[in-house]
């Protein structure tokens, strides 16, 4: 069986290692790391050391620590169990016995370096992770954000995509190389970050400077509108309505179908800001709407289509929990068939009914489609005509 000490090393030129950690180099055959963690260790391991590249797939390297089964030393960056390599020995070799070595993680040094209170800062990583991790923090307005990059979520990117929503009320600590003679570290705002070509390896923290206050239930003046008909949008009750039916709280993926001016989309991602929404709409001028209006209520991370939903490919989205349908162009019944397809077990449709036609085309297309109608409420809100608010299930 395998047996593993992961040693976590900075960028040291030339690594310092405990009496403990020289002695198992000494006795050790077998090594493993990164390309960068080869160049660093080489020549003070021995002579006749086998080196394993951990490689991508990780599938690839733990087979060929399967076929070894012996005691292998695998290095790592910092702390191995800080996002690192470390935490998934440990879930694929479960029975295997783990020592760990660590030395800083690359956001304590820089943190470190620049005096921040690192026990208050969250920690989100984009290390083939997912912009979700960042962009709840954003949203949620942490004052502290310490960001782990990768080669394509770089700091310049990060800083960009930022930029975009109008997060500009961050200052930032650019850390590279982080331990080593080659450590650079820089103090920039978020401008000045998104024109930064930074040497890899290299991490963030965001520092807020000012809040941006965040209303739940925005009014719908507040929201830019299509030209000539500002009534075109899901009034404030009825979406805080639709949203809580939607229970997005549990749901990982929102589909909204005719976002119009991005209202329910841009409530939605505010509300569960750990959410994935995925929004269509045929009006070329909604492109804009939903750009200004992510901009002016800072709502990163809404992914967005401009084509007709019933002529559009949409197997490339992932699985919705949630759909709701903002607009359904007079086909109601046949957008209904498409989306129970790829709606998740258990998963909800929530529409808003303006009239009794509508009503009952969507009870008789849930009875058609075995969709159960779980909840539904009739609001009015301030002159306009009722609305029913339906929620179906998907049972099977």
């Amino acid at each position: 069986m395998c047996k593993f000490h992961v040693i976590g090393i900075s960028d040291e030129s030339v690594p310092v290692f405990s009496p403990e950690v020289e002695q198992l180099l000494d006795r050790v055959s077998c090594f493993s790391g990164g390309d960068r963690h080869h160049e660093l260790v080489k020549d003070l391991l021995p002579g006749n050391h086998q080196w394993i590249d951990v490689e991508v797939p990780l599938v690839t390297t733990f087979d060929k620590y399967r076929k070894l089964n012996a005691e292998i030393v695998v290095f790592a960056s910092g702390d191995p169990l800080f996002f690192g390599i470390g935490n998934t020995i440990k879930r694929e070799f479960s029975d295997a016995e783990m020592l760990v070595y660590p030395s800083f993680n690359s956001l304590q040094m820089l943190a470190h370096h620049c005096h921040i209170p690192y026990g208050l800062m969250t920690i989100c990583t984009l290390t083939g992770r997912p912009w979700v991790n960042i962009d709840k923090e954003l949203i949620k307005g942490t004052a502290l954000i310490g960001v782990l990059t990768d080669m394509k979520k770089t700091p310049a990117v990060i800083a960009q995509r930022m930029l975009e929503v109008g997060f500009s009320n961050y200052k930032v600590y650019l850390g590279e190389r982080m331990g080593g003679g080659r450590q650079v570290v820089r103090e920039l705002s978020i401008e000045e970050l998104s024109a930064i070509q930074a040497d890899a390896p290299n991490c963030l923290v965001f520092e807020k400077l000012s809040h941006f206050d965040r209303v739940l239930g925005i009014p719908e003046a507040e929201f830019n509108c299509l030209e000539g008909r500002p009534k075109m949008i899901t009034k404030r009750s009825i979406r805080l309505m639709s949203l809580s039916m939607l229970k997005l709280d549990s749901a990982k993926v929102m589909w909204d179908i005719g976002f119009c001016t991005g209202s329910v989309s841009i409530e939605a991602k505010q509300m569960a800001p750990h959410l994935e929404v995925y929004s269509i709409e045929k009006r070329e001028e909604s492109r804009e709407l939903m750009r200004q209006n992510q901009l002016k209520f800072r709502i990163p991370g809404i992914t967005t289509l401009i084509g007709d939903f019933y002529h559009t490919d949409l197997s490339g989205w992932p699985t919705p929990d949630s759909i709701f349908i903002g607009g359904h162009g007079g086909c109601l019944e046949e957008m209904m068939m498409q989306l129970v397809k790829p709606l998740k077990q258990g998963g909800l449709i929530v529409f808003n009914a303006v009239s009794e036609d509508t009503s009952e085309i969507f009870r008789k297309t849930c009875q058609k489609l075995e969709l159960q109608i779980s909840d539904e409420i009739m609001l009015t809100q301030d002159v306009h005509n009722p609305v029913t608010i339906y929620q179906a299930q998907k049972l099977k």
